[in-house]
């Protein structure tokens, strides 16, 4: 089940998760958290489902159909985020993927600091796993209050696991690296690095792809570092064989797997 936001140019948000779950072997099923404004380029206007409305659409397909993985993305008010947190304590054996969608690929912001200090207080500490990227990451570790204005991402991972999830894995596109790497955490430390070509252009909805693709692992009997490897895989497939519908970013094809050759049967808009 993935609480997500609406997209209409299928790139990112609820219509992401769709293709991805169904892709991954999974069946899909989605409560709105918001309606957005969108294109391919960025985000220009968030309309967030009132609270109540979120509640009725989790709670029916609760009492009418199992669920294995919880997904969680753009929330769009802290109100939402406090009842879904109340939905989710009522399931502490689902594993439930935090996809912590601050801003937009853009850089259009997405959660106010009022909705970051409900994520830390509500959602964190349920979580199997969270899926920051670099700059999320820091985000979420850090506070006003604190001296030390950039922290090594190892540090992040420290902070945000302290506020109770199980693991962390922190992606590192914004990062200035030769390649993307990728970092799983737990109370341990670092439990696998994996590390990805760096593919030209600026994605729409790769996160999401991934959060989405770890979920459906999940849900699938799939141990968390097993599920963080192979949801990588299918993810860096998606990028691979991204396409541009519009004038803006590139839209990973989660369907990649039921095209032709490399330029043989291309989505069509």
């Amino acid at each position: 089940m993935s609480f997500a936001a609406t997209d209409p140019s299928g790139g990112a948000g609820l219509q992401a998760d769709m293709l991805t779950i169904a892709s991954m072997g999974c069946h899909p099923l989605s409560v709105v958290t918001a309606i957005t404004v969108q294109d391919t380029s960025g985000v220009e206007d968030v309309q967030p489902t009132d609270s109540e409305w979120v509640v009725d659409q989790a709670r029916a397909m609760l009492e009418d159909v199992p669920v294995d993985a919880f997904k969680i993305g753009l929330l769009g008010s802290v109100e939402n985020i406090v009842v879904i947190a109340e939905i989710l304590a009522d399931y502490p054996d689902i594993p439930f993927v935090l996809d912590t969608v601050l801003a937009s690929g853009r850089g259009d912001e997405l959660a106010d600091e009022d909705m970051l200090d409900a994520m830390r207080e509500l959602l964190i500490p349920q979580a199997t796993i969270v899926t920051p990227n670099s700059l999320e990451a820091r985000r979420l570790a850090l506070y006003e209050d604190d001296e030390e204005d950039d922290p090594s991402l190892d540090e992040c991972a420290r902070r945000i696991l302290e506020m109770g999830c199980e693991y962390v894995l922190i992606t590192g596109t914004h990062e200035q690296t030769n390649k993307v790497v990728n970092t799983l955490y737990s109370e341990q430390g670092v439990v696998r690095s994996d590390s990805w070509e760096r593919l030209p252009g600026i994605y729409h909805g790769s996160g999401c792809t991934l959060a989405s693709a770890i979920a459906s692992l999940l849900a699938q009997g799939v141990d968390v570092p097993e599920a963080v490897r192979e949801a990588q895989e299918y993810t860096w497939q998606t990028l691979s064989a991204g396409f541009r519908p519009g004038m803006g970013q590139i839209i990973p094809d989660r369907l990649f797997w039921a095209r032709g050759g490399e330029d043989e049967g291309r989505p069509k808009a």
